[in-house]
């Protein structure tokens, strides 16, 4: 069977000049956070510990626990709410459409019994209204001992009332204060102290005097670049751990204990990944890419490895291929880019245009120069920046691969039939064609000792082939309820893996029958897009949901 060992999540969806609301639980140490239709759970003592509630049918807006810890309420942007365990499946309590627009936030009674939710929707009553702020007020927070709240908006200020009476007590000194729009605050859980976050980049702690004033403490700055991405949008402070989130969606974390220690950083990706691929290095590293252009390196027990920085030069990535000290990748338009690894970062990218947009890119492992290019109505193949042939083939094609020695390409196309061609130089000659699948090809893919290929279609149907008598070697890989969207090989060749727009994972064992598959059930919400296996025990799934999972395969 195969059991999830680690979830590299994905990040919180954003939105500029607007805070987001991120909560926690200070009895476990977890905290949520909304992404598209998704709530994220997350443990901040182990940041690979990670659940997904995913049964909202609108994109969620905030999610908090109840006050025992028991339950969360989570809201979304059709102004409904529901309230589910945090155990047991997450089992649903009760749901309730509270407003006839956006919920922007909600929050439990003291008791657990009650809710009270605000956003947009129809009707002013009011019992008092604070007019103190000369713009947008972003986030208003109630100390944990509730005798004061403090409200903070984009006129860069934070104001500071009574708890009670609703008084205003003092603000937030200017001195040293926040240059941009502040977008949220956090109290300490002693009420003694605040969190906040603003557009300057910047946090700051504050220390709250009685006579309700407050003077900067300490100014966290954690700017790694000078791009809008590291405006700070949402804070927590929760036990030890003070958190700031940025609109890039990346999360720091620091120690209140030692607010001068460098904050932990914990990245993702915020849209859907396209491509996951294992870097051919000595040290394990994972590459995945979401089609915004964001590439993110993972670390096999570790977690988010970094960010590359440079993929301005090259934009939104639909197709990626690695090699060892290059990755190859393409787009929406009809350039495909090769970018020299340099160390953490890449390299001045070359460009070549194809003439069309690429459907599918292979590189040969052992040639990497050689690039195969699939297009609509043929195949390119590319040796360094230089196309060596194009050649038309006269059907709609879909996917493509290259032997790692570069000297065989197999094509797929729209018909289900796989074409299989020999290369040499800049001459590419038809040998055999296939005919087994019933729906258009949709990914192929050899085998490491390349004693075998496997490929799957739109018609849910997987098929491994034996490369030198073209016979079927393992059929009825038919499991799948939906289109077949990936595969990948065990490093020895002898499991396959496939992943679909069903959101499931299947593995089959060379030499055993399809019937005795490992499944692994709801891997990605909204379908698994991209598999690879890091070794015989491991394989890495990712998918819609912006998510990167390890599942660890126990032999049965």
């Amino acid at each position: 069977m195969a059991t999830l060992s680690e979830t590299y999540a994905c990040v919180p969806t954003t939105e500029r000049g607007r805070g987001i609301l991120i909560s926690g639980d200070s009895k476990s140490n977890n905290i949520l956070y909304c992404t598209a239709r998704s709530v994220i759970i997350r443990n901040l003592d182990n940041p690979l510990q990670v659940s997904v509630y995913g049964e909202h049918a609108y994109p969620v807006t905030v999610a908090r626990y109840s006050p025992n810890g028991e339950w969360i309420a989570s809201a979304d942007v059709s102004g409904t709410v529901r309230i589910w365990g945090t155990h047991n499946d997450f089992v649903l309590k009760n749901e309730f459409r509270v407003l006839s627009g956006r919920i922007d936030d909600l929050q439990w009674s003291q008791d657990g019994l009650r809710i009270v939710a605000c956003g947009d929707g129809k009707g002013k009553s009011f019992v008092r209204a604070f007019m103190d702020h000369s713009n947008f007020v972003n986030c208003v927070r109630f100390s944990p001992d509730g005798s004061k709240f403090i409200t903070v908006s984009s006129d860069r200020k934070g104001i500071i009332y009574d708890g009670k009476t609703g008084n205003k007590l003092g603000e937030l000194s200017t001195e040293d204060g926040h240059k941009g729009s502040i977008y949220a605050v956090s109290w300490s859980p002693d009420s003694k102290q605040v969190l906040t976050v603003s557009a300057d980049k910047s946090a700051k702690v504050w220390d709250i005097l009685e006579d309700g004033s407050g003077t900067v403490n300490k100014t966290l700055a954690c700017t790694e670049t000078s791009g809008v991405e590291d405006m700070l949008v949402g804070c927590l402070w929760l036990n030890d751990h003070l958190l700031t989130i940025s609109l890039g969606g990346t999360i720091y974390l620091y120690s209140a204990k030692d607010l001068d220690k460098s904050p932990l950083s914990l990245s993702g990706h915020m849209k859907n990944i396209t491509v996951l691929t294992l870097l051919n290095r000595s040290e394990k590293m994972l590459l995945s890419s979401s089609y915004d252009g964001v590439i993110i390196r993972w670390i096999p027990g570790i977690g988010y490895g970094g960010k590359y920085e440079e993929t301005k030069q090259f934009g939104l990535i639909k197709l990626l291929a690695a090699g060892e000290e290059e990755i190859i990748t393409a787009g929406f338009d009809n350039k495909v880019y090769r970018v020299p690894l340099l160390g953490d970062n890449f390299g001045p990218a070359e460009h070549v245009d194809v003439g069309s947009q690429p459907k599918d890119l292979s590189l040969a492992l052992n040639s990497p120069q050689i690039v195969l290019i699939a297009i609509e109505s043929g195949i390119v193949l590319l040796n360094g920046s230089k196309i060596v042939s194009t050649k038309q083939l006269g059907f709609v094609v879909t996917a493509s691969a290259i032997s790692p020695d570069g000297s065989e390409a197999i094509v797929g196309g729209q018909d289900g039939k796989l074409h299989i061609y020999s290369v040499s130089g800049d001459t590419v000659t038809e040998e055999s064609v296939l005919e087994k699948h019933r729906g258009a090809i949709s990914v192929i893919r050899y085998s490491p000792d390349v004693s075998m290929f496997a490929s799957a279609d739109l018609n849910r149907e997987a098929v491994v082939w034996d490369r030198a008598s073209k016979e079927v070697k393992l059929n009825n890989m038919l499991f799948h309820t939906a289109r077949v969207n990936c595969l990948a090989w065990s490093p020895d060749s002898s499991l396959v893996a496939t992943g679909s727009l069903d959101t499931c994972v299947i593995i089959y064992e060379i030499g055993k029958p399809a019937a005795s598959r490992r499944t692994v059930k709801g891997a990605h919400l909204g379908g698994v897009y991209g598999l690879t296996f890091i070794d015989q025990e491991r394989v890495v799934s990712s998918g819609e949901d912006g998510c990167v999972r390890v599942w660890s395969l126990v032999s049965e």
